[in-house]
């Protein structure tokens, strides 16, 4: 299995359109062996600056591939989570006041001038 990873694998990065698919070189495919050694997904929280450059890199030569038939016959590296920020999450929350102060507010505005 290794040897197969070594030669053919690929790197899963699932994004928040779904997962995408790098090829690497030979080089760069013993690297993420090692990245992805004790486990078979990380996300990018835990990724070292050297290692992050690294998939920055990879992600920008444009090295996709379009899986379709078959995906499941590739041989994976590993997968990398790549999940917005919880600053960028929208909480829906309530408004601070009820519709009903906002219109008696609105009417005592209107009375008073």
């Amino acid at each position: 299995m290794w040897i197969e990873k070594l030669f053919s694998g690929v790197l899963r990065v699932w994004t928040p359109l779904g997962p995408r698919y790098l090829k690497p070189s030979f080089s760069q495919r013993l690297y993420l062996l090692w990245v992805f050694r004790n486990f078979q997904t990380l996300p990018v929280k835990v990724l070292t600056s050297r290692q992050l450059r690294f998939v920055e890199n990879l992600w920008a030569q444009d090295r996709f591939l379009s899986l379709g038939v078959g995906v499941d016959d590739v041989p994976l590296l590993g997968t990398l989570e790549q999940r917005p920020p919880v600053s960028q999450i929208k909480i829906p929350r309530r408004p601070p006041h009820t519709v009903n102060d906002t219109v008696a507010t609105f009417a005592a505005d209107v009375n008073h001038q």
